[in-house]
């Protein structure tokens, strides 16, 4: 029985972030420039420079402002959202055939846990990325947004692994 419930929470957890993704990944290729221009002005560091003169000057050789860089950046940040989202419903799909009987559970959590890596990864090289643009002095919100996705994919793995 608990073996069972485990796997059932577990398959709803991951399916909570393959959602969650899912619509970010919709989102990114419906309206690209909601996110596209942000990351734009994160490697441009354009409100460092006009909120943070000072900082700027410092750590202003580190912009990026040539629109193709920030464009192929942005693309390669969907790319890989549609990969852990693509591998985040193969994972929810196994573990629901795995409840159902059919397929190995442990195959399906190590597809899940494969797509919540990446779906962590992702979290984790923003944060990275957004280090180098010294992102927290003027997007506070986005870092913290990163933090918390990168923990959500954590606790994700953790529950893989562990039940």
């Amino acid at each position: 029985m608990f073996e069972t419930t485990s796997l059932i929470a577990q398959t709803v957890s991951v399916a909570a972030i393959a959602l969650w993704l899912s619509v970010g990944v919709y989102s990114n290729l419906r309206y690209p420039l909601n996110n596209e221009l942000y990351t734009a002005q994160v490697m441009s560091m354009e409100r460092l420079r006009a909120e943070y003169p000072e900082e700027f000057a410092r750590v202003g050789h580190r912009a990026v402002t040539d629109r193709r860089v920030q464009l192929a950046a942005f693309r390669l940040a969907v790319l890989a959202e549609l990969t852990a989202a693509a591998l985040l419903i193969a994972g929810v799909a196994t573990l629901v055939l795995a409840l159902a009987g059919v397929g190995s559970a442990e195959t399906a959590k190590a597809i899940a846990m494969l797509g919540a890596l990446v779906f962590t990864s992702i979290w984790a090289g923003f944060l990275i990325v957004g280090d180098y643009f010294s992102y927290w002095f003027c997007h506070e919100g986005t870092q913290a947004t990163h933090y918390h996705m990168t923990f959500w994919g954590l606790a994700n793995m953790i529950f893989l692994a562990a039940a």
